[in-house]
């Protein structure tokens, strides 16, 4: 009887601790999830835009839905068609005959390897990596029981998310889903008549058929940007159902450890955001995992999940961990026939700066629709592997210094301004710190010879404790330098050590 009275006050206990533990689809609840000591310490990461937009490799992924706007379309400037539909139309035929639903059988991903994309990401220095498991054009990259229209089932034939989940984790790294549905609620024209998007046999593709008159045009505005998080319409119960249940599908197969979101999450009624987050973060708890959700501009309640940016950063240092996501092209995320490459040494630069202040940056690459990783692609993903494994140190579990650093080099911030930001010099110096380790990198090599670091002069405001040495990383021999009156004045070595960022690893007295 004893045992039996024990037993069942553990239970009771359990459930108690259980249900104090319990999210619920709440944003006051939801702001008690805490942001997991692997997300802070990881730093980088890595994704990729992949899908039947690869395809037609033309200009960006944003094809599947420019192919559409021909000069009837709302969308259409000066009632000129948009040079992807008349790219399209001449390549591939009319809208009617040959729509985005016949690129599907055309994206075959043959030379798909993911043990060899997982090894790339590794040696590139990642900490998390994953696919876009859903773009906005409605194709699951997935083997989903909710739709026809994924990968298992159409174009590849295969769970391409259940192949990169067990490839990516066998190697130490966390897996992650981005999720893009939300813009499918008038990704596509489904009011007009001349093209398959309007017919209902694909609108499981294609999403709901609606009015010409249901949105608000352009679909992308700067409105975001003036605090205005309200400007399409709110998709239907249906379409809000499907959202979610494609989401728990994912969180139920994959176990992803990061589940990140595109903008335009405002389509989506909150009653199914906070209801995600209620049910993710709810999962983990149980499977005594520790997860991450990421939201843009207002998508979710401040508190409840990591903040991301899009192709820009932060001018300062947060007080709060914030992602970044940026793409290895200037202009594309996903794999165009001309592409622009970032240099290995502008991501490196733009990595350093964004941990200085508290950031971690997840960085797209663009596959080909065989599966293939371009080789420029793979050369600058080793360049900033090769930089890590001297560097990592002064990245990986850091934390922000007081400061985030000094220099010249102006950040501007805002949706999509990475493009206005210059290139760093050897005066932009950033700060990071592991302990009582004080780490300062500088972003270029100095041509006389000499780093010189304001911010550490003799009597500044944040380091109180004398400087014993100074290591170069990467340099193993000792470094000179004298902490002046004006500044901390670092001796290079005679000839360059590597081709990037240089981190100087700066030990102070113990008191």
């Amino acid at each position: 009887m004893r045992l039996i009275i024990f037993y069942l006050i553990y239970l009771l206990s359990s459930f108690h601790v259980y249900s104090q533990e319990r999210y619920l689809p709440d944003w006051e609840s939801l702001k008690r999830h805490q942001t997991p000591k692997w997300f802070m310490d990881a730093k980088f990461g890595i994704y990729c835009h992949w899908g039947p937009y690869s395809v037609p490799a033309f200009e960006n992924e944003w094809y599947a839905h420019w192919m559409y706007v021909n000069a009837d379309n709302p969308e259409a400037k000066n009632g000129k068609p948009s040079k992807f539909y008349e790219h399209h139309v001449k390549t591939y035929g009319t809208l009617d005959t040959f729509g985005y639903k016949d690129f599907i059988p055309m994206f075959k991903a043959e030379k798909f390897d993911a043990e060899q994309w997982a090894d790339l990401f590794e040696k590139a220095g990642a900490k998390f990596a994953g696919p876009v498991s859903e773009h906005a054009d409605g194709f699951a990259m997935w083997d989903s029981s909710i739709t026809k229209w994924d990968a298992m089932d159409m174009g590849p034939k295969r769970d391409i998310m259940g192949e990169l989940s067990e490839a990516i984790r066998k190697r130490g790294m966390k897996f992650i889903a981005t999720y893009h549905r939300q813009w499918l609620y008038g990704w596509y024209p489904t009011w007009d008549k001349t093209t398959d998007a309007s017919n209902s046999k694909y609108a499981g593709l294609y999403g709901p058929l609606l009015k010409k008159g249901d949105f608000q045009y352009p679909l992308f505005t700067d409105e975001i940007d003036k605090g205005i998080d309200r400007y399409y319409p709110v998709a239907g119960k249906k379409f809000n159902e499907e959202w979610l249940a494609r989401l728990k599908e994912i969180i139920d197969k994959y176990s992803p450890d990061m589940v990140w979101f595109d903008n335009k999450m405002d389509v989506i009624d909150t009653k199914y955001r906070k209801e995600f987050l209620s049910y993710y973060y709810n999962d983990a708890a149980k499977q005594g995992r520790e997860v991450v959700s990421t939201y843009k501009f207002y998508d979710f309640e401040k508190g409840t999940a990591v903040l991301d940016l899009e192709r820009s950063r932060m001018s300062d240092k947060m007080d709060f961990p914030w992602l970044t996501d940026d793409s290895i092209d200037w202009k594309s995320w996903s794999h165009v026939a001309n592409p622009d490459y970032k240099s290995a040494n502008r991501i490196i630069d733009f990595l350093v700066d964004v941990v200085s202040k508290n950031g971690c940056l997840l960085l797209n690459i663009t596959p080909k629709a065989n599966g293939e990783i371009p080789i420029p692609v793979q050369e600058r993903l080793l360049k900033i592997g090769g930089w890590l494994k001297v560097n990592g140190e002064a990245i990986y579990g850091t934390r922000p210094w007081k400061i985030y650093g000094e220099g010249d080099a102006t950040v501007t911030e805002g949706h999509l301004s990475e493009h206005n930001n210059p290139d760093n010099t050897d005066k932009d110096i950033r700060f990071t710190v592991n302990g009582t380790v004080l780490y300062a990198i500088a972003l270029a090599w100095p041509e006389d010879g000499f780093i010189e670091i304001s911010t550490l002069k003799k009597s500044n405001p944040y380091l109180d404790k004398e400087i014993t040495s100074i290591e170069l990383l990467g340099y193993n021999k000792n470094i000179n330098f004298v902490q002046g009156s004006d500044n901390l004045r670092i001796e290079m070595p005679a000839k360059k050590i590597g081709d990037y960022a240089y981190a100087f690893k700066i030990i102070t007295k113990a008191y």
